[in-house]
């Protein structure tokens, strides 16, 4: 972990440092309410979890990153089971907040209550469905406002999976996104609510709200969010007519045997990769076997690796015709790794001095490597490449002398693929670890925010 976050520190800075400053320069602010100052090095640290319910027929993984941003404020929730609902019912949502954590950690504690209370014991499906999530997001919002400090900044986007055994529900409201995989293609994706949307706008305007630089009121870059509750003052209008509208959109998706997998991330992964990226990335990294919880870590640390500067979350939901692990693909890739180990240590061996982690990443860029992860290429290799290279001046005691390079290299290749196999025992030890079932959790990447939980 330490290598890998000395990788991301030395190849994107200062070079995302300038990125950040020219967008301020030219937005007026990169964040919702204010400018974020970027850490010297980016916090790593994952806690990912995951879990599995037969009843409805799925698997989850989750995970957060702090990454280059000075605070995390994303938040989210699971619930594999719903009181009161039969069997087959779930809830997930990832929640991104600005300015503060307070949203966010109140959307992930309290939306699932708002969504049961709206369905009650027998929801009509799939309308009444679509109404009762609608109803929880404004109740929640309303509960907020009455917990709120008068005249306190910030907020949060909310977006959920709400699953029952005949139809997958997605609400959102702000830019986390959702994507759903359908017969090895991405089938369907939420849109961002922006000011600039047609029907974000008229709402603006018609409550009398500016868009300045593509931001609301020259600063909030997103239209409809929990909180921000000094834009929606305005006087006459209902809560879904406001400035900002905690109102969400709401889509239900007829379940089909194709269905694979969706995927739930704020908008930090977005800005790093493509739906159709993600869809082709995840889908590969499933027929390796990784655990849901693995992959969702494995991600993120590729977006942190593809310039993404944001705090990130994101949740994997696997249906059961998600891919299944395919011998030729985990044959493929094993290879791949000890390719890459190798050709580490040559970089390493062939110069006259020790080469940077920077210059090793970066050279191994501009070639031509075969069998790369579909849409993360050598960024999805990222944490291999920095482990690699660790452990190799580990074991030379850092004086790289050139006649045993190479047999400590061929060392750490072969304890690093078997370590990262998809089918060794540490990680099946994993995969076997305790999983949630019928609870809220709300894993978030920094300690500092566990003790505000």
């Amino acid at each position: 972990m330490a290598a890998f976050a000395r990788l991301l520190e030395r190849l994107l800075w200062p070079a995302s440092k300038k990125q950040e400053s020219e967008e301020e320069e030219e937005e007026g602010h990169r964040t919702h309410h204010e400018p974020q100052s970027l850490l010297d090095a980016p916090r790593c640290v994952q806690r990912p979890h995951g879990g599995a319910a037969a009843s409805c027929g799925l698997s989850f993984g989750a995970s957060a990153v702090q990454g280059w941003r000075a605070h995390m404020e994303d938040a989210h929730c699971v619930w594999l089971a719903l009181p009161g609902l039969p069997p087959g019912w779930a809830f997930f949502a990832v929640l991104d907040g600005h300015g503060g954590t307070r949203a966010a950690l109140f959307g992930a504690r309290h939306l699932p209550d708002h969504v049961l209370q709206a369905l009650g014991p027998a929801p009509g499906e799939p309308e009444g469905v679509r109404g009762a999530l609608r109803q929880a997001f404004l109740s929640a919002d309303e509960r907020l406002r009455a917990l709120w400090p008068r005249g306190e900044p910030g907020g949060s986007t909310a977006l959920a999976l709400l699953v029952s055994p005949r139809f997958l529900y997605l609400a959102h409201c702000g830019d986390s996104r959702a994507m759903l995989s359908r017969a090895g293609a991405m089938a369907f994706s939420t849109e961002d609510h922006r000011p600039l949307r047609p029907r974000e706008r008229e709402r603006i305007h018609n409550a009398g709200g500016t868009i300045c630089r593509r931001r609301l009121e020259g600063s909030l870059a997103v239209s409809r969010a929990l909180g921000d509750f000094a834009y929606k003052e305005a006087p006459g209008r209902p809560p879904e007519l406001q400035l900002v509208s905690a109102e969400p959109e709401v889509t239900a998706l007829a379940r089909q045997a194709e269905d694979e997998f969706v995927l739930l991330a704020s908008d930090g992964v977005w800005d790093a990769m493509s739906g159709a990226a993600l869809a082709g990335l995840v889908a590969s990294r499933l027929y390796l076997g990784l655990a849901p919880e693995l992959l969702c870590a494995q991600l993120l640390d590729t977006c942190l690796c593809k310039g993404s500067l944001d705090n990130m979350t994101c949740i994997l939901i696997c249906f059961p015709g998600a891919p299944k692990p395919c011998e030729e693909a985990i044959r493929k890739e094993l290879a791949l790794d000890a390719a890459l180990g190798r050709r580490v240590a040559e970089l390493c061996s062939s110069a006259q001095e020790p080469p940077s982690l920077n210059t090793v990443f970066w050279t191994l860029a501009a070639e031509d490597i075969p069998d790369l992860p579909p849409g993360g290429g050598l960024y999805c290799k990222a944490t291999v490449i920095a482990e690699a290279y660790s452990r190799l001046r580990q074991a030379s005691g850092r004086r790289w002398q050139a006649g045993s390079l190479q047999e400590v290299a061929e060392s750490c290749s072969s304890s690093l693929l078997s370590a990262r196999s998809p089918t060794s025992p540490a990680k099946r030890a994993h995969q076997k670890g305790p999983r949630g079932a019928g609870k809220p959790t709300g894993t978030l990447s920094d300690s500092s925010l566990d003790s505000e939980a």
